[in-house]
């Protein structure tokens, strides 16, 4: 099943420790959620006890994640980086305003990934519920050789039951994805 995602039905939902807002484009009840944040200033992560999180920079530099066992290197656009939930983040912004994109997924229920799909790049997704998301400008992908167009800031939603091949045409893709833990 593929179902097409547009940004006049994201929702805006504030961040549980106050400090701003997350655009959630897909989104299972509290299981997981995949979204893009503007973080416009430096502060503490909201504590996702018992999740497990990935997020990528899709907009602006400088981003790092302090802890308390070191930093985590968000500064390079469109590298994946994965963290727990529980994990005591402040962040730092170096050179102004960015914006990621995240997927959190409840650790006993879920496992959480995001993979970039860039031209003439293929993915061999498993079971589950995948979201293609287009950060910036028009991209084009293939599901299973079936061409679909996304506008920038759109997506794909693939709930799939067997193995799916989803390859990259034009433009740069972000594919999160949900399969059982």
């Amino acid at each position: 099943m593929i179902t097409l995602l547009d940004p006049a039905n994201y929702l805006r939902t504030p961040w549980k420790n106050g400090g701003g807002t997350t655009v959630d484009i897909a989104f299972s009840g509290d299981v997981w959620r995949f979204g893009r944040t503007p973080i416009v200033r430096p502060g503490p992560f909201s504590d996702y006890t018992g999740y497990d999180r990935v997020q990528v920079l899709v907009s602006g530099s400088g981003l790092v994640l302090e802890t308390p066992e070191g930093e985590i290197d968000v500064r390079q656009p469109f590298r994946p980086v994965h963290f727990t939930g529980e994990t005591r983040i402040a962040s730092r912004l170096e050179a102004g305003p960015v914006e990621v994109v995240n997927l959190i997924g409840a650790r006993a229920q879920v496992k959480i990934d995001i993979a970039v799909l860039d031209e003439d790049r293929t993915l061999l997704l498993q079971p589950g519920t995948h979201i293609a998301y287009s950060p910036h400008g028009e991209a084009t992908l293939a599901v299973q050789g079936d061409e679909r167009r996304l506008a920038a800031d759109h997506a794909l939603r693939l709930d799939i039951t067997g193995p799916t091949r989803l390859s990259g045409r034009v433009g740069c893709l972000l594919v999160g994805s949900i399969t059982a833990a």
